[in-house]
């Protein structure tokens, strides 16, 4: 038993890859691929399965900004691994099997929207914690004051 834990662990840890932040130069997300375990905030309207509305800005883009970043950092067991004045990715690590998922985050000023996405790296269903997260973080942001 012991063995095939650390071969599933061994295998998933291989499988892990960090999505590109180049199309958040274009104020664009990483596509969410076909299976469940994806939400993003530029998915299709109509994709029921991935789409999560994004967070509109109320007021200064900048402190709306400054206090997403302040919320992730609060989040247990998520840590921001880039960040530019307009972008920003995390991982989130599940407690139990160490799996990582992506948090992507765009900001778009000119618009006064943060797009979200946040994206298991292995498996098909993630049991709806990619959405739960963001609506997580959406619910601390409207606590704080900085989106609707």
């Amino acid at each position: 038993m012991k063995f095939k834990i650390i071969f599933f662990s061994v295998i998933m840890t291989m499988m892990n890859s960090t999505p590109t932040l180049a199309s958040a130069i274009d104020k664009k997300l990483p596509l969410c691929a076909s299976s469940p375990n994806c939400v993003s905030s530029q998915a299709g309207i109509h994709d029921k399965q991935h789409y999560i509305l994004p967070f509109e800005i109320k007021g200064n883009p900048l402190q709306a900004w400054a206090a997403l970043r302040k919320v992730i950092i609060k989040q247990p067991r998520m840590v921001i691994t880039h960040e530019t004045h307009t972008t920003l990715h995390a991982e989130a690590t599940s407690l139990v099997f160490r799996f990582v998922d992506d948090i992507n985050v765009v900001m778009d000023a000119d618009a006064e929207l943060i797009h979200i996405r946040s994206a298991s790296r292995v498996g098909h269903s993630d049991f709806g914690v990619n959405r739960k997260r963001i609506e997580t973080l959406r619910t601390e942001l409207r606590k704080l004051g900085v989106i609707d």
